[in-house]
């Protein structure tokens, strides 16, 4: 029998196997959505990513017969840790070949480096926050991925049922909801227009001199996130210095007439209540960025994606409103700004980002639309 040996990232040049790894597994796969090189590095980096405030991580590669056939990221959020007083340690960057032996390895390494810390459980697959892919792919495995998801084989949750110990903590489902062709249901219409009306809620369209001026919208969308999954499974806090992070990241190329803001305008500032962000579907383009590099070519397909809407669907990135604001009709009013641009650019239907099982209240917000749960995500745990 082949002995696996687990090998502990140290250099750049494992970093940069660690990241290639996915690249080399997935190549010509139609449904897998890579990450872009230079993100992933980000993301990875200890002295790039502000989330290494309050985390600490460790990266596993697996070998067999000097084969490289396996990843796997080890991480301890801290503050997740102690806001919800549950000492775990995750796993994720999870990427390996159909073999229960390296599945098995890779965990156990993820599982040592955790006792050694001190922690309790093993939780995953996680990243280091709410902001990374969450959940195991478990069902919709012929479907298109997502930039915020992580696609994986069918086999990995076959393997997983062989680990000992493992059982699931949680599920995420997603949705793909179908754009009217013209007009919008008049149930969501009467509702929007009530919201308007009675609570003094009112659409915000922002132009780059917003994002980034005095009123800092950058920041208060991404305070709304923090507000409204707050209390999610996963979630921890956004610090500043990753909200200045992921402005940078993300407003660059996002397209404001697909992002809606929600304010209140009984309040003297007009506090911002909801937040609904959008993107043309990137996958193809992602798809044709070879080893996830912009050059020479990736540049274009990404541009023809964002700046000419080359695609039938639409990822909803982000949607929340703050709790008290739901029964009011805030989310109702997100996709009454929204649904007429995503005619106007002749997308036929939206890919929904995870949702819990559990989250009914969410969920029912596609009851205006058709739709259907087209995917599914497990997150698994294990004593330790």
């Amino acid at each position: 029998m082949a002995e696996i040996t687990i090998k502990k990232v140290q250099t750049k040049r494992d970093l940069d196997t660690f990241i290639q790894l996915h690249y080399d597994l997935y190549r010509g796969n139609p449904y897998d959505a890579p990450n872009l090189y230079s993100d992933e590095v980000q993301t990875l980096s200890k002295d790039k990513n502000s989330a290494f405030e309050f985390c600490e991580a460790e990266y596993f590669l697996a070998y067999k017969d000097g084969k490289l056939v396996g990843r796997v990221a080890a991480i301890i959020n801290h503050r997740y840790n102690k806001q919800w007083d549950r000492p775990a340690v995750r796993f994720g960057w999870l990427d390996l070949v159909n073999d229960v032996d390296v599945m098995r390895a890779l965990l156990t390494a993820v599982e040592d480096y955790g006792r050694e810390k001190g922690m309790k459980e093993i939780i995953g697959p996680l990243g280091f926050t709410d902001m990374d892919p969450e959940g195991m792919l478990t069902k919709g495995f012929e479907e298109l991925g997502t930039m915020a998801t992580e696609y994986n084989f069918e086999y990995y949750p076959q393997l997983m049922e062989q680990m000992v110990g493992y059982e699931k903590d949680n599920d995420y489902v997603e949705y793909k909801v179908f754009v009217p062709k013209e007009g919008m249901p008049d149930k969501m219409k009467r509702v929007a227009e009530l919201c308007m009306q009675r609570y003094n809620l009112q659409v915000k369209k922002l132009v780059k001199s917003d994002v980034f001026g005095p009123r800092q919208y950058g920041h208060r969308v991404f305070e709304v996130i923090n507000k409204t999954f707050g209390q999610l499974y996963g979630y921890s806090e956004m610090s500043e210095k990753q909200m200045d992070e992921y402005v940078k990241m993300y407003f660059k190329f996002l397209d404001l007439e697909m992002l809606c803001i929600i304010e209140d305008w009984n309040t003297p500032d007009h506090d911002v209540i909801g937040v609904g962000i959008s993107i043309p579907s990137l996958t193809r383009a992602l798809q044709k960025c070879r080893n996830g590099r912009l050059w020479p070519f990736g540049w274009w397909h990404l541009l023809r994606a964002l700046k000419w809407k080359k695609t039938d669907v639409v990822d909803c990135l982000l949607v929340g409103v703050l709790p008290e604001y739901r029964s009011k009709g805030a989310n109702a009013l997100l996709f009454y700004d929204l649904i007429p641009i995503y005619q106007k650019y002749g997308f036929k239907w939206g890919e929904t980002h995870v949702e819990m099982e559990t989250n009914g209240k969410v969920q029912s917000q596609w009851m205006y639309f058709d739709h259907e749960q087209h995917k599914r995500r497990r997150c698994y745990k294990k004593a330790l």
